[in-house]
């Protein structure tokens, strides 16, 4: 379907119309944008006002780093605030600016703060969008007589039938934003919208030059956006001073091998910079690297690589947003494909149902580097736009020599989501 301009909005082969599926005109459906400042959400704006949506974009101020307000790579801050404010000035759209900082402060930054400090890797961003911009905004949305909510992130939802939505991964696997958004709950899908889910990073690009928006070629943003330096050790030291507890680093067989400045400046997987000379108690020395971080005794773990290897974890706060309810699941668990890292692509896995939001994943083989905090995502399958099911947060890690695969899984946990659904 063409726009005014001529250009087509390729979004999963359809229109923004295909998108947006309201059964009211365009002209009475109001579209609330969630603009941050950048080219998605730009963009997601900007189609939805020429194809004669009532949009109306808002913009959170969810913190105040001055060092953050002209950098490349920051968001939701200064300058971003001010590109959001000019594209909608462009677009002819009405625009707001909500102070969200104490709220981010509190659900977020103090929460990542706190994660860290205890030796686990947490993920701001899923907290961002599980409190901020997919339960705040929300609120405010309706407030404003939204019918739909629309952002620039690359996932797609579509629907399922007696009125539910489904999330799946972007058509572009490169953009996929799929793990940080598990948490999004069924009823959120249904006033939820991402028009970007068909479309690849250049063609959103190229859409801005046609619409004439000065962030066309503005950098993504990169990090974390309250940690102007990259630096992550510099917040949690300032926000909780005495969180960099000194103590030893210990290798897996029990041998003592350095003393460390806190847990907090190192991470499971870690390699370098451990700190330790070329020979460890006499030894010759190994590729070590870092296993485990334990807070509680003041202890940086270190072993060889195999002892990364993990067969399982244990998740807490799972959301199930696939067919039916996580307890519903039969008790040899379900094939799923599972992905404990943004920057990794899913695996085989079991996934089994605990009591309450807690769930067990098993790996069909082994993953690397796989750390308390960090978020293991469900997935239909391993292909381009494979349908969500949910996540959780692993609370606990399992190495691969303890892990116990059930006796009614061993069989086909190798065949991980073939026909699982």
């Amino acid at each position: 379907m063409a726009l005014a301009n001529g250009c087509e909005v390729m979004t999963i082969g359809c229109s923004v119309f295909d998108v947006i599926e309201s059964f009211k005109p365009p002209r009475e459906t109001r579209v609330v944008v969630a603009m941050s400042g950048g080219v998605d959400s730009s963009v997601v704006a900007a189609l939805l006002a020429e194809a004669g949506y009532d949009v109306v974009g808002v913009t959170l101020q969810l913190y105040d780093h001055g060092e953050a307000t002209h950098r490349k790579g920051a968001c939701c801050a200064g300058q971003d605030i001010e590109d959001a404010q000019r594209v909608a000035a462009r677009l002819g759209v009405p625009h707001y600016v909500l102070d969200f900082e104490s709220r981010f402060r509190e659900k977020v930054i103090d929460s990542f703060t706190q994660s860290y400090a205890s030796g686990e890797t947490p993920v701001p961003c899923i907290a961002c969008n599980r409190f901020i911009k997919f339960a705040d905004l929300f609120e405010t949305a309706k407030d404003l007589g939204a019918d739909f909510l629309a952002t620039g992130h690359y996932i797609s939802s579509r629907p399922i039938g007696r009125g539910g939505r489904a999330l799946f991964r972007a058509k572009d696997a490169s953009r996929d934003q799929s793990y940080f958004l598990f948490a999004t709950t069924r009823d959120q899908l249904r006033l939820l919208r991402f028009p970007l889910g068909g479309l690849a990073k250049s063609e959103v690009r190229e859409l801005a030059r046609r619409h004439g928006l000065e962030v066309a070629d503005k950098p993504d943003s990169q990090d974390i956006c309250f940690v102007p330096s990259g630096h992550y050790t510099d917040v949690v030291e300032r926000l909780a001073p005495g969180a960099a507890v000194p103590g030893d680093i210990v290798h897996t067989d029990g041998r003592v091998l350095g003393r460390h400045a806190g847990v907090i400046h190192y991470t499971v997987g870690q390699r370098r910079g451990l700190g330790l000379g070329a020979m460890q108690g006499g030894r010759t020395a190994e590729p070590l690297f870092v296993v485990r971080l334990d807070a509680a005794r003041a202890q940086v773990v270190v072993g060889p690589r195999e002892a990364l290897e993990t067969r399982a974890v244990d998740l807490r706060d799972v959301n199930w947003i696939g067919d039916g309810e996580l307890s519903d699941l039969p008790a040899c668990g379900l094939d799923i494909m599972a992905r404990v890292r943004s920057t990794r692509p899913p695996v085989p896995a079991r996934l089994l149902a605990r009591e309450g939001d807690r769930a067990r994943i098993v790996f069909a083989s082994g993953e690397f580097g796989v750390s308390p905090g960090q978020a293991c995502v469900f997935y239909d399958g391993d292909g381009d736009e494979a349908r969500v099911l949910g996540g959780g947060f692993i609370a606990a890690v399992e190495p691969a020599t303890t892990a116990i695969v059930p006796p009614a899984a061993a069989s086909r946990i190798g065949g991980a989501a073939r026909g699982a659904l």
